[in-house]
């Protein structure tokens, strides 16, 4: 049975002791009894302040919104936002309350989740300002042995991407991967991991029997989370992902696309541990709202043998090569880059200059360098 840092936290309490704490959390911050970090932490401790990440500290907040500052109504502990029209840190005044952030966030285990960089930001904050930080440290979802994708590009930073060089699949903890970044990026924090116990590298999460509580509104179960690595990047194309429907990143379609043919095509590739299942359904939000899509599901077969990342690049590829129709998303922004690019860390993909089999063997040379680097930072075991 796997313990998280939350639940180990008696054996590093001496740390908390006498100091001013401000946490870092969402609905995913809980032990296993489903008791919140903000009410033990609120009890046991003196919490001064909490930081909001997306949805509130409870996920009480709208999805997608901004966050404003408020009062946590069970404990009247202030919120302050990192989820601001202005900004996402930790800036001084929210700092001045506390001697000491903790992050307790249930990761996703993919380069795309926001609320590592959440973390990390607020690492590189409490460095500058010299305070404390302490991660409660949680299962990677996905395992830590396996590494997936490429490493992304320092000129296509932003909030769904924002290490230089770190991989789509990248298996690590959120422990590990804030001990990496403070000695990689140099940032000199006083940092605690707060270890897990009965937790190895090589386990995915159903091994864990942990339940699961959705890390985020678009990834409602661990099959979802399995595949998010791969088909998040269809967020940078003109189909649907799924989102407005009950199964998010599950379900690719569009108004134009042929199901049994893509289900067929797809199918014909024989790709490890997922199948492919003509679909059709309507968006209620989000990309074609309203528009019957046609597509695919995808059903995971063996959750071992899945290699999300190399499903994605397969799924796009065959989109571009056999519907003219399929167009990657324009900038937001003038003057900005196109969300495939920021997802992708790099412009390879939407330019479509590439080989699908030369770009995988290009993706598995990255995914060993990562692999290989990211090892000294290990706190568990295969």
């Amino acid at each position: 049975m796997v313990q998280c840092g939350v639940e180990t936290l008696q054996e590093r309490q001496h740390l908390l002791k006498g100091k001013r704490l401000g946490l870092i959390t969402s609905p995913t911050g809980l032990t296993r009894d489903f008791v919140s970090t903000v009410d033990l932490l609120h009890e046991q401790f003196h919490l001064a302040a909490l930081f909001s990440p997306e949805h509130g500290v409870r996920g009480d907040q709208e999805a997608g919104g901004l966050v404003e500052n408020y009062r946590d109504a069970r404990t009247g502990v202030p919120v302050y936002s990192l989820y601001r029209q202005d900004s996402k840190r930790l800036i001084p005044e929210m700092l001045e309350q506390v001697d000491m952030v903790v992050y307790d966030i249930q990761d996703a285990g993919a380069r795309f989740y926001t609320f590592i960089y959440t973390m990390l930001y607020a690492l590189e904050d409490c460095a500058k300002a010299g305070k404390a930080f302490m991660v409660l440290d949680r299962p990677n979802p996905l395992g830590g042995a396996v590494v997936e994708g490429n490493r992304l590009k320092a000129p296509f930073r932003s909030f769904v991407g924002n290490y230089p060089g770190l991989a789509i699949r990248y298996g690590l903890t959120t422990g590990e991967l804030a001990l990496m970044a403070n000695d990689q990026l140099k940032l000199n924090a006083e940092l605690h991991v707060v270890q897990m116990k009965g937790w190895s590298r090589s386990m995915l999460f159903p091994d864990t029997e942990q339940l699961w509580v959705p890390p985020s509104m678009g990834l409602p179960r661990f099959g979802t989370a399995l595949l998010y690595p791969g088909t998040c990047l269809i967020e940078g194309t003109n189909l649907s992902e799924g989102r407005g429907t009950p199964l998010p990143f599950e379900l690719i379609g569009a108004p134009y696309l042929d199901a049994d043919r893509l289900a067929s095509e797809m199918n014909r590739l024989s790709l490890p541990g997922v199948r492919f299942r003509p679909a059709h359904f309507k968006p209620a939000a989000s990309k074609h709202q309203g528009e019957l899509c046609h597509g695919v599901q995808l059903h995971i077969t063996d959750l071992r043998t899945l290699r999300p990342v190399e499903t994605g690049i397969r799924l796009i590829d065959t989109l571009r090569r056999n519907w003219e129709e399929f167009a990657f998303l324009p900038p937001v922004r003038e003057g900005g880059r196109p969300f495939m690019d920021l997802l992708w860390g790099d412009s390879v993909l939407r330019e479509g200059a590439f080989r699908v089999e030369e770009l995988l063997d290009q993706l598995r040379e990255e995914s060993a360098a990562f692999a290989g680097e990211k090892s000294i930072y290990h706190l568990y075991k295969g």
